[in-house]
């Protein structure tokens, strides 16, 4: 008879229940059999559970959620959320595309779009994300392979008209990435809109307690998420089981904490439009917004999200001094947490720009962005008063 191996578990076929929790496979490896290896040998081994940097089954469970949360086919967990729109890009475009992409992008996202692309013979072309005749005629004259935008700018809150870009990239032959990190599948499912490919930094709303770093990359073609996932391995862009535990631990909230960061950013935006001190309050929710009305209308069917601007009397000097005096919001970069997280971007996501630039790109001098958590509207309010009252001029 042969000695048990201590150091390999056996297998337990008796067990009828399930775990409610799906478990952490903290494993690099696991046992092949006759159906691993037809996958690996036919596939490239895509789909079944054999090695980690292929599949998971913690990631899986992962993705599987958030393909839910969007009415997908299927989402590819990815390390961060640059991994997933470098990992889309860089599956859809090949030397001498071109992709025709917003101007008012992420940093980071912006930095692959003017420095890494153009390095591997990729041609970029920019337009204002808010201008659909800008798209058609750059579509038309460059015949791009892609579409790129997002869903809210940052900090502007701008919209980008989804539908009608969907239909200029189709109408070409090309194919729409949106990234759809502001506004999360709570607010916008960009692939019901027409939208090809959904990329989305996890670490923000969908895992929502600062606490991780992941991205997701959503679509309904299976064979275009088969390349996406080639392209995942071969880069190295897998995300570890333990953070896709947290990933999915934190999407067990999801609807309830949007709900509430929702409810709560509209109630800030209408109360705060009304100080003095305040020159103007930049919210989808808000008549006022400059994409109010159809626009708004078809892409935020519902909640318009938990972020908000702010304007202040008094310039960059003074927004600075506010933020150093609130004493419930933190000020922090990133977004999308349980807890409120308020920046400027002349010191932060936008420093790189001189004045002049960021007056440009619809940045004013005086500009405060707030991602609304849990504490509540009243006391998000109350917080934000008292330190616009602390730095008023006397």
């Amino acid at each position: 008879m042969t000695a048990e191996n201590p150091y390999r578990p056996g297998r337990d076929h008796t067990s009828r229940t399930f775990p409610v929790i799906p478990p952490i496979y903290q494993s690099t490896t696991f046992e092949l059999d006759d159906t691993s290896y037809a996958d690996v040998q036919g596939t490239g081994g895509l789909h079944e559970t054999w090695y980690s940097r292929f599949n998971n089954p913690t990631v899986d469970a992962a993705g599987a959620e958030v393909a839910r949360l969007h009415g997908a086919a299927r989402t590819q967990m990815t390390s961060s959320g640059m991994a997933a729109i470098a990992t889309t890009l860089v599956t859809l475009l090949r030397s001498g595309d071109t992709i025709v992409a917003s101007k008012q992008v992420y940093g980071d996202t912006d930095d692959l779009l003017q420095r890494d692309l153009p390095g591997l013979g990729i041609n970029v072309v920019r337009v204002d994300a808010f201008d659909t005749a800008a798209w058609e005629r750059a579509t038309a004259e460059h015949r791009p392979a892609v579409l790129f935008g997002e869903t809210l700018s940052n900090p502007q809150l701008r919209l980008l008209n989804i539908p009608a870009v969907a239909a200029i990239a189709h109408g070409a032959g090309a194919r729409l990435v949106v990234d759809n990190t502001f506004a999360t599948p709570f607010c916008t499912r960009p692939l019901e809109l027409g939208a090809d490919v959904v990329v989305e930094s996890a670490t923000k709303f969908l895992a929502g307690h600062s606490d991780v770093v992941a991205g997701a990359v959503t679509m309904n073609d299976l064979s275009l998420a088969d390349e996406a996932q080639r392209r995942m391995i071969t880069f190295g862009g897998c995300l570890d089981p333990h953070a896709a535990f947290l990933v999915w631990r934190g999407l067990r909230t999801f609807g309830v904490r949007l709900a509430e960061a929702c409810r709560s950013a509209d109630v800030i935006a209408t109360k705060l439009a009304d100080e003095p001190e305040v020159e103007h309050v930049r919210y989808p929710g808000r008549l006022d917004h400059p994409d109010a009305g159809d626009v708004v209308d078809r892409v935020m069917p519902g909640p318009k999200g938990a972020m908000v601007s702010l304007v202040l009397a008094g310039g960059d000097e003074r927004v600075l001094q506010v933020l150093r005096r609130l004493q419930v919001a933190v000020e922090a970069t990133s977004l999308g947490g349980v807890e409120s997280l308020a920046s400027v971007p002349f010191n932060s996501s936008h420093f790189n720009m001189t004045p002049q630039e960021r007056l440009d790109a619809g940045i004013p001098p005086g500009l405060l962005r707030l991602s609304v958590g849990l504490e509540g509207a009243d006391v998000l309010v109350d917080d934000l008063r008292q330190a616009i009252a602390a730095t008023a001029s006397p």
